[in-house]
């Protein structure tokens, strides 16, 4: 009896020891379990409560603030790259169509000083000027001539009508010549009322003294008894009086 008394207390305690040891042991594994997977900047204090799962929400407005891609900058870059060079090309291209446009105001400036030049050489040549070589000379062309006689002197003021802007006919002035003088260019009337006033009517036109210088013409003689100087003003006067030499078919 006494054996198995000593038997059973002994196991008692060691089963109560036994007890302790794998309290113990399981203590410390679930300490070396817990240590080991908690971060080492993390708490060692556990929960037995779970993290709640983290809600996802999409919007639909754009991310700012993001940089692209190493790829988008890439192409970025070859935008920027390009721009530059089309803009280089455009001032380029600007420049060398100045410069062309220069170039060809110059050029007509060129052209058109030698053409200058030429038409004053001709016209020297055409006006006996001379330029050039030695003795490149023209002459002047020879002033027109008129015959010393009734048809060249009607011709000659005629000619001198026309740039006056005196109206007149050969026919009308031959006319009115052969009436009043019969072309005698020192024909004078010394029977008419101006005779007997003074003033006798002189020349191929019979003119008084007072019309002959009143109408006389510029660049003709101031002798009334010049012949084309005594028609041009006879002329200037009728064309006055009358309108036209012309218009005259009797005493005027």
């Amino acid at each position: 009896m006494s054996k198995n008394f000593l038997t059973r207390g002994h196991a008692r305690a060691l089963n109560r020891h036994h007890k302790i040891a794998v309290a113990g042991v399981a203590a410390f594994g679930a300490a070396a379990i817990g240590f080991s997977a908690t971060p080492s900047d993390a708490s060692t204090t556990t929960t037995s409560e779970a993290a709640p799962a983290a809600r996802i929400s999409y919007g639909t407005e754009p991310i700012e603030d993001v940089r692209g891609t190493i790829t988008d900058q890439l192409a970025a870059s070859g935008v920027k790259t390009e721009l530059i060079a089309a803009k280089k090309q455009a001032a380029a291209d600007a420049a060398a169509e100045k410069k062309a446009a220069a170039a060809a105001a110059k050029e007509k400036v060129q052209r058109e000083r030698e053409s200058g030049e030429a038409a004053s050489r001709s016209g020297d040549r055409h006006w006996g000027g001379e330029r050039g070589g030695a003795g490149e000379r023209a002459e002047k062309p020879a002033p027109k001539s008129y015959s010393d006689n009734l048809d060249g002197w009607i011709r000659e003021s005629l000619d001198i009508m026309n740039k006056r802007g005196i109206p007149g006919s050969y026919e009308g002035i031959h006319r009115n010549i052969i009436r009043e003088s019969s072309g005698d260019p020192k024909a004078i009337n010394l029977w008419d009322i101006n005779a007997q006033n003074g003033i006798p009517s002189k020349g191929l036109l019979q003119v008084i003294p007072p019309t002959f210088a009143a109408y006389h013409v510029p660049g003709t003689s101031k002798n009334i008894y010049d012949p084309v100087a005594n028609i041009t003003a006879a002329c200037n006067y009728a064309a006055d009086r009358y309108g036209s030499m012309d218009n005259v078919y009797s005493a005027y």
